[in-house]
């Protein structure tokens, strides 16, 4: 499979379709953020990170530097990945739960030199905490921050974005360090091939078309997120609407603008949609599990008032288990893989008489960042996890640690 970085399916669908939107802000975003909500075409998009990307090549950092993204719930974050990605580097996402003393620690880790983030968020402020990280931790040479009130000493991205030409992008690696079950000493790092076979995995059950939104309410501080965010969106070249900032009344008038939608959100709030009116326009909703996790009876029918409901279950930042209600539904494969069939040169499941759950493909091949060690080559063997299914019937209750 040939490395395909998000920046580069971003350029792709510029050239082609430039005035397809590609990225959509909240309407609240002014209030907290104090940057404007804005609709991206695909056009302006890759505009902007091309600016972005050329004004990291002024950073002087080595080629495959990895980069620390604190901005990425939001469209910045989404820029900011894809210009890492665009000037060569690997982007690093550090979870907006990370406190001051775990992103000390996640910058060790993962050996970050960088870091792009924004400079309110709410009653936050991002980027001043930063400022403390660097202080201790010489190691991060540069910060960078979107929105107004940057502090001193941060670079101010939005005006990087005017000042800087474009250029053609950098050759690198692309990937991504994320970090195992939320622990800052634990980066792990996965290939762009390997980013992109999960995405392509995904996207074999959560299925879109040019011209349709993706809204979404997971944050992408993770794979789970990544890939069914950005990911997905880009791979099929639809909008990407996230919604970094929960707000009822606002989610309503997303919801129900007059586009063909795929949602995302927390498996948890599957009971609140059953009990809701769904708008005609909603073409599928994707719940997101994470492991360990009760599977309880579906509450939502398999098409919800027309919507396809699909399933994904996240193995930490390992694996990825989607399946579209009936047929491919998780439950029954993490009771009998063998009833399903994903494609198996990018992802295979396996269950032992005990339940204990292993997986193949380059979908799943992740392992620790160790700084200083080239990642192992691709080797398409069964790899066991720390987690088993608990089955009644045909149909799996509950995924639990071994």
């Amino acid at each position: 499979m040939r490395a395909q970085r998000l920046s580069t399916l971003l350029a792709a669908t510029a050239q082609v379709d430039p005035h397809r939107i590609a990225l959509v802000d909240p309407l609240g975003k002014p209030g907290w953020s104090g940057r404007p909500a804005i609709v991206w075409t695909y056009g302006t998009a890759a505009e902007i990170v091309a600016r972005l990307a050329d004004g990291l090549h002024g950073w002087r950092l080595p080629a495959e530097s990895r980069i620390g993204l604190a901005a990425q719930d939001g469209v910045e974050g989404a820029l900011a990945f894809l210009a890492v990605e665009a000037a060569g580097h690997i982007p690093v996402l550090l979870p907006a739960l990370f406190n001051e003393d775990d992103l000390v620690t996640a910058v060790q880790a993962a050996g970050i030199s960088a870091v792009l983030t924004q400079s309110r968020f709410g009653q936050a402020r991002p980027a001043e905490r930063m400022c403390r990280v660097a202080a201790r931790y010489f190691g991060l040479r540069y910060l960078g921050a979107f929105g107004p009130g940057v502090p001193d000493g941060v670079i101010k991205l939005d005006a990087m974005v005017v000042e800087q030409r474009r250029r053609n992008p950098a050759p690198g690696p692309g990937g991504v360090v994320t970090f195992a079950g939320g622990d800052p000493a634990r980066p792990m790092h996965r290939s762009s091939e390997a980013l992109a076979a999960a995405i392509a995995a995904h996207c074999v059950s959560a299925r879109m078309s040019p011209g349709d939104r993706l809204l979404t309410l997971l944050p992408g501080s993770d794979l789970r997120g990544l890939v069914t965010g950005l990911g997905a969106a880009l791979m099929a070249g639809v909008a990407f609407e996230p919604l970094p900032v929960f707000d009822a009344v606002r989610f309503a008038e997303a919801l129900a603008r007059p586009v063909t939608t795929h949602l995302v959100v927390p498996a948890a709030l599957e009971a609140n949609l059953a009990a809701s009116r769904l708008p005609a326009t909603l073409a599928s909703i994707v719940l997101a599990h994470r492991a360990p996790s009760r599977l309880p009876p579906h509450r939502l029918p398999s098409r919800a008032e027309g919507a396809t409901v699909i399933d994904v279950i996240a193995f930490e930042e390992t694996a990825l288990l989607t399946g579209a209600r009936p047929d491919g539904d998780v439950a029954l494969a993490l009771a009998a893989p063998e009833r399903v069939n994903p494609l198996s040169t990018l992802m295979n499941l396996r269950r032992d008489p005990e339940g204990a759950l292993a997986f193949r493909g380059r979908a799943c091949h992740a392992g620790a960042l160790q700084r200083g060690i080239p990642q192992p080559e691709f080797s398409d063997e069964w790899l066991s996890s720390p987690f088993r299914s608990l089955v009644e019937g045909d149909r799996a209750t509950e995924v639990v640690r071994a």
